[in-house]
């Protein structure tokens, strides 16, 4: 009998230290590598732990992007990383998929307790874009209509399905024919919503709380009106909490902001299990459900394998848990009304800072065209190399000179997003706000340093574009 040898995952990665980029470009996007050298974002990390990374050198950086929203409670918690290594030593199943899950169950009865309106049935999925999927069948099987409405600038995914009600034609672009019966609307309009929702043929209007490609947080009483709207004409209202659910608002879910909100459906994932396993939830009406899995003989008509993972569950349950106890609902909503503040006392003095705005700890930055000559001078020009390159002249010095992780929060808007973990302290937002502030100062200056790099890299832009033969 041969000796058996172990892996050692650690000296895998030391042996490998630094080769992140060269990697991606052999064997994964080559594309996506080009542009974070291109701009700067080529770093190699190699520890994380709560709001913060470290890089290869030993440099520190507070994360104000966590993953997109993934790492709410911050990287590699140790209560949900405890929860996992007690868990695995169990040697308990998991996916034996002829078995109703226990973990599932005990993951399902916690999700509703902290869903207002009582949605009966929980389906969990691995991810958001799926969760999305789901929730369209549904709504077709359960009304028989064809018609999906969602917003202009909506962020629902990039499968096949969520990508048709995807509303930035960049994403969507190269990908016809979508999915048939989708139908953009002006989000924020409820004049709009009801001229389609007239015609009696719409399934569902899916939108987001707060949309995350810009961080556009509608007008008070929109959702609830838009919802009643969907309610008289026969219409499901889908509420795509994704990103916005969780806590990252200072609320549960984004939508409690608004009281009397009574959705048919919640799609929940991103910070779900705090970032260590691929996780979702649909929350529905029962009679919603029942339409979908009707009989014995559909009682699998819709469904996804890894979706009832156990290690999967256990992230979910320990960070339901962590969410609670640490009170970090209010912990989001303290520290982004201290940030915002803070940095709505920069656009005071900034030309270039048109808005800030947040609810809890969702947050944008604006920016828009100054008033003195030579810096609309500045202005112009970089819109004219690249509609999405003025934001990169703050994002690249907060990354280079204070070691602060942000990027843009969409295409061809001038918008800056913060998702930084729930767990920010005082001592972060300090971090940032200085940070940030000495970024804007330079700005100011033109010509400068900061605009000498934007110019560069508009440059590379225009005149190296990936062809063919690069990637």
């Amino acid at each position: 009998m041969s000796k058996e040898i172990g892996f050692d995952i650690a000296q895998v990665l030391k042996n490998a230290e630094g080769q992140n980029y060269d990697l991606h470009h052999q064997h994964v996007n080559p594309c996506f590598s080009k542009v974070l050298r291109t701009i700067g974002f080529d770093r190699c990390y190699i520890k994380a732990q709560g709001a913060y990374l470290w890089d290869i050198q030993g440099h520190r950086y507070l994360d104000m992007l966590s993953g997109y929203g993934v790492f709410n409670f911050g990287r590699n918690h140790p209560v949900i990383r405890q929860a996992l290594n007690d868990f695995m030593a169990l040697d308990y199943p998991s996916l034996v998929q002829m078995e109703a899950p226990l973990l599932s169950g005990l993951l399902a009865e916690e999700l509703k307790k902290r869903t207002a309106n009582g949605l009966e049935r929980v389906y969990f999925t691995s991810s958001g874009a799926e969760g999305v999927e789901a929730s369209l069948k549904f709504a077709r099987c359960a009304t028989k209509r064809p018609v999906i409405l969602y917003a202009h600038k909506a962020f629902h995914g990039l499968t096949t399905g969520a990508l048709s009600v995807n509303g930035d034609e960049i994403f969507r672009d190269g990908f016809d024919p979508h999915l048939p019966g989708c139908q953009k609307i002006p989000f924020n309009d409820l004049e709009a919503l009801e001229d389609a929702l007239k015609t009696e043929n719409v399934a569902a209007f899916i939108v987001e709380p707060i949309q995350g490609k810009g961080v556009n947080i509608p007008d008070p009483g929109y959702l609830k009106a838009a919802c009643a709207l969907c309610h008289r004409y026969g219409s499901l209202f889908i509420c795509d909490e994704v990103q916005t659910g969780m806590g990252r608002t200072g609320r549960f879910y984004a939508h409690d902001h608004e009281d009397g909100l009574d959705p048919d459906m919640i799609i929940l994932s991103k910070a779900l299990s705090g970032g260590y396993v691929p996780v979702g939830a649909v929350l529905l009406r029962k009679e919603i459900f029942q339409k979908v899995f009707s009989s014995m003989d559909r009682a699998v008509v819709h469904s996804s394998t890894f979706g009832q993972g156990s290690l999967a569950m256990v992230a979910g349950l320990a960070s339901l848990h962590l969410l609670e106890q640490d009170t970090l609902c209010q912990q989001a909503t303290l520290m982004g009304d201290a940030l915002g503040t803070r940095l709505l006392e920069l656009k005071d003095r900034s030309e270039f800072i048109k808005d800030v705005r947040w609810r809890g700890l969702m947050m944008a930055i604006e920016f828009g065209p100054p008033k003195s000559l030579s810096l609309k001078t500045a202005w112009h020009l970089a819109h004219k190399m690249d509609k999405s390159l003025f934001p990169q002249a703050a994002t690249i010095p907060l990354l280079d000179d204070h070691h602060l992780l942000t990027q843009v929060a969409g295409h061809h808007i001038d918008v800056i997003k913060l998702l930084p973990p729930l767990i920010l302290t005082a001592e972060d937002v300090e971090w940032f706000v200085q940070g940030f502030s000495d970024v804007m100062d330079k700005m100011h200056r033109f010509p400068g340093p900061v605009w000498e790099v934007l110019s560069k890299i508009g440059k590379l832009a225009v005149t190296q574009r990936p062809r063919a033969g690069d990637i």
